[in-house]
């Protein structure tokens, strides 16, 4: 008979079997309450945070960066909306195919956008980086259509610069440029983030902290694919402080107007106070090349180039001034008793000192000469004694009480201080003792004696205006009503220690430099306005003397002289317009600069101040 029932071998095993399956379901509902508690309890926080950056994204609203305007309220430079394509590279899904897209629907480079997500994205993964800057209508068109199948991407609008007249005032105004890794390292920018464009250059530059803004920002709900739903929480930007200059439009408009096709400066500042009220640099640029990022090629073109036209020569060129220095040494004479204003030199077109002959301007020469006629007519023989009589020590001292050889302490900066030379000087910087024929070229400005438009002007304000040197200031205003961060006001930085007899020799006589039958500025004379002025012819190079030049177009341009004006003008001493003209390689300051200064002279008192 069959019997019934489990073999025990076979119990055995089933118990077996169970109990280990029993202790694997154990060991699973372990793990998963283990897992559940480390994802809720331990890393809950991290991703309830993640999880809400993926319906909410943080959007950032660019301010509005403040307005320049000119003295009388003129709009120079504003703001007109760009829409920008950023990519928020934690949410990028597949880098390779964004790219892609980028490249067929708008022609992005992907080696340029993989560039610029490798050198931040690590960083800073949720914060957006600018891809393109002014998409056309077309553009924008497009990535708006196919947003949707771009990951990752979002388009911001943003502000951006309007330079109003393109190279109007470009050196006074300046350019915007792409912040630097290095400039956000350094802790001076604390409002600007990768992609934002700051001041590089002139207003933009010196006040780019007051011109910025505070940025605000937004928490947009978005779905899946990016696409905003709603505004969460809003915090509206503020606008950056506008700027008002001092610079007068029309006086300005007509100073690079006289500079076009030359090269030179001019500054035209009022002699009552240190109001810039005109600064042209020739040849310019236009601001409006720099907005959203220089083209390679362009760059190459303006840093290369032999115009330099990002070199303000109003501010920081250096020239020798010529004849314009006379004023120095004349008062110089006057001053330390070396000259009675009725002496009488005689120039006979020569001077002999040493072994060698030093020449006057006029070949045939002066004649007897005094103080008035020397200035006048510029007589060279006549400086030539009485820069020998001062000695360069005292030269050098009343160079730097008119302010020369030392920064101006321009409010924009980039201001060059030029240079004096001393016997202190040539021995350190040459290691060779000074001889008393460079005192001769030094007393009619020569030698290694280097100045800048803008201390020439500055030397011609403080003759007419009681020996008072001011500070050169641009900005008249920032900001306004309660929220004014600056506001003009004049600054004396220095005053010329003279006798005011002294100083009327001085202006009677540059007065007839201007107005008498053989004075060297007869060309800037304007009827209804006192001019005075002093003309100054630099050179460049010391000629072989060998070489007949029958004309002055027959030398060569890099070698031509460079062409001085100095003169102030007014009507009363209300109105007082100080000027300072340099043209490069342009011969004779009678000829070439005084005109120029016509111009301005006349176009200011027409239009009033």
């Amino acid at each position: 008979m069959r019997s019934s029932g489990f073999e025990p071998i076979s119990v055995e095993i089933f118990n077996n079997r169970l109990k280990k399956v029993t202790w694997l379901v154990i060991g699973v509902i372990i793990t998963l309450v283990l897992r559940l508690w480390i994802l809720q309890i331990i890393n809950g926080p991290k991703y309830r945070v993640q999880s809400e950056n993926n319906r909410i994204h943080l959007q950032v609203i660019p301010p509005f960066r403040g307005m320049i305007f000119g003295r009388d309220g003129d709009l120079l430079v504003d703001n007109r909306p760009s829409y920008d394509l950023y990519v928020i590279p934690e949410d990028i899904q597949n880098r390779a195919e964004l790219l892609t897209g980028f490249q067929r629907l708008i022609g992005l480079d992907p080696k340029g956008i993989e560039q610029k997500l490798k050198s931040v994205s690590r960083k800073r993964p949720f914060e957006p980086v600018l891809l393109k800057n002014k998409m056309s209508r077309d553009e924008l068109a497009v990535i708006e259509t196919n947003l949707f199948n771009l990951p990752g991407a979002m388009i911001q609008v943003r502000p951006q610069r309007h330079y109003f007249f393109g190279k109007f005032a470009s050196h006074v105004v300046g350019y915007l440029g792409e912040i630097s890794e290095s400039q956000l390292r350094s802790g001076n920018y604390p409002e600007n983030r990768p992609g934002d464009f700051i001041g590089k250059y002139g207003v933009e530059m010196k006040w780019q902290n007051a011109l910025n803004g505070i940025r605000g920002g937004e928490q947009v709900e978005v779905d899946a694919a990016g696409r905003k739903l709603q505004v969460i929480t809003r915090k509206p930007p503020v606008p950056g402080a506008n700027i008002r200059l001092t610079i007068h439009k029309e006086l300005q408009h007509l100073a690079e107007k006289s500079l076009k096709n030359k090269r030179g400066a001019i500054v035209a500042m009022d002699s009552n106070n240190g109001e810039i009220l005109a600064l042209a640099s020739s040849p310019t640029f236009d601001p409006n090349l720099f907005i959203g990022g220089i083209a390679k090629n362009e760059w190459k073109k303006i840093v290369t180039g032999n115009d330099y036209p990002l070199q303000n020569r109003a501010i920081a060129g250096l020239y020798p001034p010529g004849s314009v220095f006379k004023i120095v040494v004349a008062l110089a004479g006057l001053e330390e008793g070396v000259i009675d204003p009725k002496e009488e030199f005689f120039c006979n077109g020569q001077f002999y000192f040493g072994d060698r002959f030093y020449r006057c301007w006029k070949k045939e020469g002066h004649g007897h000469v005094a103080l008035h006629k020397a200035l006048v007519e510029s007589c060279d023989v006549y400086f030539y004694n009485i820069g020998l009589r001062l000695g360069v020590k005292k030269i050098a001292q009343y160079a730097k009480s008119f302010g020369l050889g030392k920064k101006p302490d321009f409010d924009l900066g980039g201001d060059s201080a030029g240079l004096i030379p001393t016997k202190g000087w040539k021995s350190k910087r040459w290691g060779t003792p000074w001889h008393a024929g460079e005192t001769v070229s030094l007393s009619i400005g020569q030698s290694y004696l280097l100045v800048t438009p803008l201390q020439m002007v500055q030397l011609i304000a403080a003759i007419y205006n009681g020996g008072h040197l001011y500070q050169p200031k641009i900005i008249q205003r920032v900001g306004e009503n309660e929220k004014e961060l600056y506001r003009f006001s004049p600054t004396m930085t220095g005053k010329i220690r003279t006798k005011p007899e002294y100083l009327e020799h001085i202006r009677r006589a540059l007065y007839g430099v201007v107005n008498d039958p053989h004075g060297t500025g007869q060309k800037a004379r304007v009827d209804g306005v006192m001019v005075a002025g002093k003309t100054g012819t630099a050179q460049v190079v010391k000629l072989d003397l060998e070489k007949n030049y029958e004309k002055e177009e027959d030398i060569p341009y890099q070698f031509r002289d460079h062409a001085w004006f100095v003169a102030n003008a007014e009507v009363d001493r209300a109105a007082n317009l100080a000027l300072a003209i340099i043209i490069e390689h342009g011969g004779h300051g009678a000829s070439t600069a005084a005109p120029i200064a016509k111009e301005l002279i006349q176009a200011y008192f027409k239009t009033g101040r």
